[in-house]
């Protein structure tokens, strides 16, 4: 059986039309639906005191952090060798004051870290009671 040769074949082309449409639509529908994140500084406004100035407390252990982290317990110098050491610091500045406050006077400028230690030092010396000075606004 011999079969005829076929007559010239038109080779199948794609269209390129109707994908181009397609991917416009998908395009402008990833453009509608995109949100655009901006990054945005955060502010912070940090209080300030503008009431009177407090009664001094009989039972209260004063500790200051300077601008360099230094530390000082009731105004003497004292190093810090680890929250166990100043724990031991706080509590010999306790003496025998029953629960105490904690009252932290930290430096604008003072590193966080160096204020974290003083509240960890008061949590291991059992003193429960932290609190924090502030500078009165200026008018």
């Amino acid at each position: 059986m011999r079969f005829r040769p076929r007559a010239f074949r038109e080779e199948p082309e794609i269209n390129f039309i109707p994908l181009i449409d397609v991917l416009l639509v998908i395009l402008i529908f990833l453009m509608v639906t995109t949100t655009y994140s901006r990054f945005a500084e955060l502010q912070i406004n940090l209080p300030t005191a503008d009431a009177e100035r407090s009664q001094d407390r009989p039972s209260q252990i004063d500790v200051a952090v300077d601008a360099q982290g230094r530390y000082s317990i009731n105004h003497a110098p004292v190093a810090f060798a680890g929250p166990a050491a100043f724990s031991a610091e706080l509590r010999r500045a306790g003496g025998d004051m029953k629960d105490p406050v904690v009252v932290i006077s930290a430096d604008a400028n003072a590193p966080h870290q160096s204020v974290i230690n003083v509240m960890e030092s008061s949590r291991i010396a059992g003193y429960g009671k932290i609190t924090f000075t502030t500078q009165a606004g200026k008018k």
